[in-house]
């Protein structure tokens, strides 16, 4: 349930009702607003819990939640939120986009790439240290080698860096070396690995499962916020259908849908819906056209020799042409785009833990 506080309510009154929240068996989640303070109580809710709650001196109202995933919720948090990550704004007015390579092969390449998606106006560089793949025999990444290669070309290029992790074990080593954590669709319902990384400090690049429903997807990004990482960002990248010409039906209309149900910035990848580089641009423009706060896309200076995904990765000259066409259409429906190491305009609306 949401407790909201009067307007004008001390930080004394504000502790008390968090404590009296706390003693009552939930946990409080406390959303500061320009003019009010709002408070989430998260746990088992009786009938029993309103009344108590609505006494306490300072309480304006108690209003249950009534969506399952409480703290993604429009109803917990009714503003945008807004992240700052390594001087890049996500969840603003500003689209960010998020490219490199599927995953780190070796430092030429990372490097090279970096470069080259930089001076296009990519604002964060990615890049895969461990790689889920189908097959065992595929290759699966270099581990932390590939990590201190990507953190290297991140800081050399002043661009925060995001990486993939597949397990548990996996995020005390990531956490050294990475700006932004990437749960795959395939760990989208893994719930130890999203509870593992509700309990760091990165941001939380959270991919939908093909099969999953926006609401499922949401039911996810609230195991990540239940843990107290407040910084999650939803990502479409596609959904399984009986469309066979492509890789993926990339559901566009996923992206007003979460963004009306959820505070949470919503992010697409067109390179892993479509599959064929041909197509990356076009869904990218229509993520971004679509209200999407950015796109993370796979770019590679030789897609012919690359390790994994080369069909669909970009090369430098097309991602260069598609990063020209989506700021005319961010400019088109009043937004701007973020750049790497430019500094942020204003304060974000920030949520945080008691």
């Amino acid at each position: 349930m949401i407790v909201v506080m009067q307007s004008g309510a001390d930080a004394a009154t504000i502790d008390h009702v968090i404590e009296r929240i706390e003693q009552l068996g939930m946990k409080p989640h406390v959303s500061r607003g320009q003019f009010r303070t709002i408070i989430g109580a998260i746990g088992d809710e009786t009938d029993a819990l309103l009344p108590q709650l609505q006494s306490l001196p300072g309480v304006e109202s108690v209003v249950p939640i009534m969506k399952p995933y409480k703290l993604a919720s429009r109803e917990f948090h009714p503003d945008q939120s807004q992240f700052v990550i390594g001087g890049v704004r996500v969840g603003g007015p500003g689209c960010v986009a998020i490219a490199g390579p599927c995953a780190v092969e070796n430092e030429t390449t990372v490097f090279t790439v970096g470069r080259a998606v930089k001076a296009a106006g990519a604002t964060m560089l990615r890049g895969g240290a461990y790689k889920p793949r189908t097959s065992p025999y595929s290759f699966q990444g270099l581990g932390e080698e590939g990590l201190k290669i990507l953190r290297a070309a991140g800081d050399e290029l002043g661009m925060p860096v995001v990486s993939e992790v597949m397990d548990p074990r996996q995020v005390p080593v990531a956490v050294k070396y990475v700006d932004v954590l990437q749960m795959g669709a395939r760990n989208m319902q893994n719930f130890n690995l999203l509870s593992e990384v509700g309990q760091t400090t990165r941001p939380v690049l959270l991919k939908r499962r093909p099969s999953a429903s926006v609401k499922e997807w949401l039911m996810s990004a609230e195991y990540i916020l239940a843990q107290g990482n407040k910084q999650v960002l939803l990502c479409e990248r596609g959904i399984k259908t009986f469309e066979t010409s492509v890789r993926y039906t990339f559901d566009v209309s996923a992206v007003p849908v979460a963004k009306r149900e959820s505070h949470l910035p919503v992010f697409v990848d067109p390179s892993h819906a479509a599959g064929e580089r041909d197509l990356v641009a076009a869904l990218a423009l229509a993520g971004i056209a679509a209200g999407a706060d950015g796109f993370i896309v796979e770019v590679h200076d030789c897609p012919e020799k690359a390790m994994c995904d080369g069909p669909q990765a970009l090369t430098p000259d097309m991602f260069k042409d598609m990063i020209a066409q989506c700021k005319a259409v961010a400019s088109a429906i009043g937004r701007s785009w973020e750049l790497p190491g430019a500094k942020p305009s204003a304060k974000p609306l920030a949520w945080g833990g008691a």
